[in-house]
Formats: structure tokens, sequence, C-alpha cells
């Protein structure tokens, strides 16, 4: 729940005056020259883990390769989670402010595409990165070498750690990691994603959870003997039924998703077993906890009248990101200082013909790659996606940027997507938010006062608002949930 304006205006702006007029102000020339000083290497490193494509939680080729480039860096690197294997925290400094960069790296399932303007698989079916996450984990960790470098040769106190999180996409890698303490000392988290356009990320993003329903129920010859049969397919779709009828009663910003992962034997076989896995999504919890009792509601109706059972395992949840107003308005300044970029007549050409495949409604305009979108008000709407980086928000202070690395109009999980995450747009484009987080991370190393702020506009916001992970406690890493 937003809280007024007013409340942080005057200690925002009080804070941002120190921040830039402090004569121990950081030399941002001096950070940006090493941001572009590592930038080739990290935007090999994003085409290395680009074309690994690995899906969450086995994305060994991905993470190693990122650990060795932190080891390489003078970082200390560790595996600190055997039930999350490719999970890493690479670590610098001592003492405090803890600062954490989050990258990612895990792919989607059959979004491969080469990275050409037109429809063109690298492997039919096979995975891509869709969501850029090969330019996410990469660009992270370029900042967090070019803040590392600035703060041995600056001699600036503190904890920088990147935090190697594996299979946002469904997985929610950071929960587990959370509930295994590895945050527990980390006073402000930072985070960015690909997009089609550069701004500060502020809250948003929808809470989701995500299930599997099984139904059982008794197999019979469905031509000799279906009256001995309770079909465990039809609980299903009449539980697919009755959600179509909720959504005319559901908040319009929620979204149900279904899929009926299986279905029976054969035609001529009353399915004993039948399986849909859905995911429900809303801007806030404790709405999407309401309608996520009355899905359920759905399936044991669906069940009673079917004369079958039905069990239901939530593998996936997500918070939305709760936002926070000083560290907004530190890192909007951040992002502008930073600036966009402009095409090369080849990227434009480029961009020009993948944009043909979009509808006409759809595409951008090519100029607001070099544009930085103004900082929207926190009333400005849940996004339209979900990450397990919201749960950390409930926690810790976190702020996030997006930069242009998609063409304008393209949307996430597609396959121009994964097309411009493998080439010189995404490649370009990742670099804003590196320098934008490695900007953000050394002024807070130096102004303890922006971080208190934050942690206060935190404990506000946790005084109307209660955070609970619908994922059971003691619950595993569901390493193999693509397999569900």
């Amino acid at each position: 729940m937003p809280l007024p304006k007013s409340a942080f205006l005057l200690p925002c702006a009080a804070l941002l005056a120190t921040s830039v007029s402090a004569q121990t102000a950081p030399d941002h020339k001096a950070i940006i020259a090493l941001v572009n000083k590592h930038s080739e290497q990290y935007q090999k490193v994003s085409k290395q883990i680009w074309d690994f494509a690995e899906l969450g939680y086995h994305e060994q080729k991905s993470s190693s390769l990122l650990q060795d480039q932190l080891k390489a860096a003078g970082f200390l690197v560790t595996t600190p989670m055997p039930d999350e294997p490719t999970a890493f925290v690479a670590s610098y400094g001592s003492g405090s402010p803890v600062i954490g960069i989050l990258g990612e790296f895990d792919a989607l399932p059959g979004l491969s595409q080469k990275s050409t303007p037109d429809k063109n698989p690298v492997v039919d079916g096979a995975p891509g990165h869709g969501c850029g996450h090969n330019l996410l984990g990469s660009a992270a960790a370029l900042a967090a070498t070019a803040l590392k470098e600035y703060m041995v040769d600056n001699h600036v106190k503190g904890t920088l750690r990147f935090y190697g999180t594996p299979a946002e996409e469904g997985g929610d890698g950071k929960v587990y990691m959370l509930r295994a303490g590895l945050f527990k000392d980390v006073d402000v988290v930072l985070h960015w994603h690909p997009g089609d356009r550069n701004a500060v990320n502020n809250g948003g993003m929808l809470a989701v959870t995500e299930a599997t329903f099984t139904f059982h129920g008794i197999a019979s010859h469905a031509a000799a003997a279906p009256e001995r049969g309770r079909s465990a397919l039809d609980g299903v779709m009449l539980m697919g039924n009755g959600i179509e009828f909720l959504r005319e009663h559901v908040p319009s910003s929620t979204r149900i998703h279904y899929i009926i992962t299986k279905g029976g034997a054969a035609p001529n076989i009353v399915p004993d077993l039948a399986q849909m896995d859905l995911m429900a999504r809303s801007p806030a919890g404790d709405t999407l906890s309401d309608i996520w009792d009355r899905i359920l509601k759905c399936a044991h109706g669906a069940a009673m009248m079917t004369d079958t059972t039905v069990d239901v395992k939530i593998f996936s949840a997500s918070a939305n990101i709760l936002p926070n107003t000083p560290l907004a308005n530190l890192a909007q300044k951040e992002i502008e200082e930073v600036g966009g970029f402009t095409y090369t007549p080849a990227e434009l050409a480029y961009a020009t013909e993948l944009q043909k495949s979009l509808p006409p409604s759809a595409a951008g305009h090519f100029d607001q790659t070099s544009k930085i979108m103004p900082l929207l008000p926190e009333a400005g709407g849940g996004g339209s996606a979900s990450t397990d980086v919201g749960d950390l928000s409930w926690v810790i202070p976190t702020i996030g940027f997006s930069s242009a690395t998609f063409v304008p109009g393209v949307g996430a999980h597609t396959w121009q997507a994964t097309a411009t995450t493998g080439m010189s747009i995404g490649q370009e484009g990742m670099l804003i938010s590196a320098k934008s987080l490695a900007l953000l991370g050394a002024d807070l190393y130096v102004h303890p006062e922006v971080i208190a702020a934050a942690k206060a506009d935190l404990d506000a916001r946790l005084k109307v608002a209660t955070y609970a992970s619908p994922i059971p406690a003691g619950q595993k890493p569901p390493i193999n949930y693509r397999d569900q």
C-alpha cells in the first residue's frame, strides 16, 4: 500500500542535496570509466551465456562462467546452498554498509532464436534468453567488478556482494536464498532488468502463486462400463470452467492462466489422473491471497461434482516489489547522469526489420533508447510481470533499473527479445544499468543517511502491509520444476 508522498518529500530532498554537495561524493567519471574498461569483457560473457541458454536450477555453465569472472576480479566466491547448486555469493570488503547486487542467468523453454530480425530458432523447441537474463547477470557482474575496483583504489569501506540467483523464471531461487539467511545482514539490494526503455523500477510487479492441481479418479472402459469410472479430466475441465466464471469477479489487474499438463492415457479410458498447472497474479499479495482461496474452492468444488479428489502443490510464489522513495530518487539521479544510447546505422536497420514482426500499434519509437523515462509515481500500477526480487523487497530496501536492451515495442518472453539479447543492441543497452548500478552503490557507501532513510521507508510500509510467502515452510528448491 503506497504511503502519502508528503511523508517522504522533504527528507528525500534534503538527503539528495547532501549526496550532491558532500565533499566525499564519489568520482562518477572514474566509476563510469571503470565500467567502460571492463564492458567488452562482460558483453562477451553475456553472449556466452546467451549461447548456453540453460533452464532454471540447471545453469551450470552460466553460473560457473560468472563465478570465474568474479574470482578473477578479486571477489571471494562461495556456493553456500547444496540444495541450489547454481546459486553463489561473491563478496569483497568487510563491515557496514553491505550492498547486494543481484544477478540472474536462467533462460526460458522454447524460445531458442538466432540473433536475426526474423524468426529463426537455433534449435526448434530449445531454450532461449527471451527475458535477457544473459545480459542481466553479466551487467550486474560488470557493475560489481567496476565498483569493487573503485573501492580498492579509493579505500571505500563496506561490503560489496554479488548474488548469483538461479531460476528466477518460476523457480523462486531468491526466496530460498532469503530463507537460508544469505541476505540477513544486507542493507540495500540493487537490481536491474532488460526492457525496451531506460527507467527506474520503483516497486510494481505482480505477486504470483503457481501450483499443480492433480485430480484422481477411477479408470474404466469408456464405452463398456462408463458408469464405473470417475473422470479426473472432468474435474480439471470443470475447475477450468469455474476459473473462467471467476474472472468476471476479480480486480481487473488480476491475471489467471493455466495449462492442462496431463489429460489421460487414451480416449477410450476414463482418465484416473489429470493435472492442471495454474498461475494467479495480482498487484498486492493480500488481494492475491483472497483470490487464491476462491481458486481453491473452484478446485474442490470440481472434485465434489465429479466424485474425484484433488491434491494441490504450490511450487512457486513471488511477492510484489515494494517501492522505496529515498532509493528511487537517488536512482533516478544516477540513470539521468548516465543517459541512454543511440543506434548505429546497422542497428537501426536491424531494429526496423524486426519491428515488422510486431503489430503496428506495438512498435515503439527508436529514439526512446536515448531517453531516460521520468520517475513514475508509485500509483503507476503493479506492472505486468512477476519476479522473486519482490520477496527481498519486503525484507531489505530494494531498488532497480531497466534498460533498452529490446527493440522498442518488443516484450519479454518472445523470440524477438531473444534475438536482441544476443546482439549489439542488447549488449549496448546493458551498459546503462551497469553504470547506474555502480554509481548508486558508490553513493550509498559514503551516504549512510540515505540507507537509514531507505530503511525507515520500508519500516513505514510494513506498518500497513505484511509479507508471507505462500511457499510451504521447509519446502526445498524445486530443482526439476520444468519437468512437472
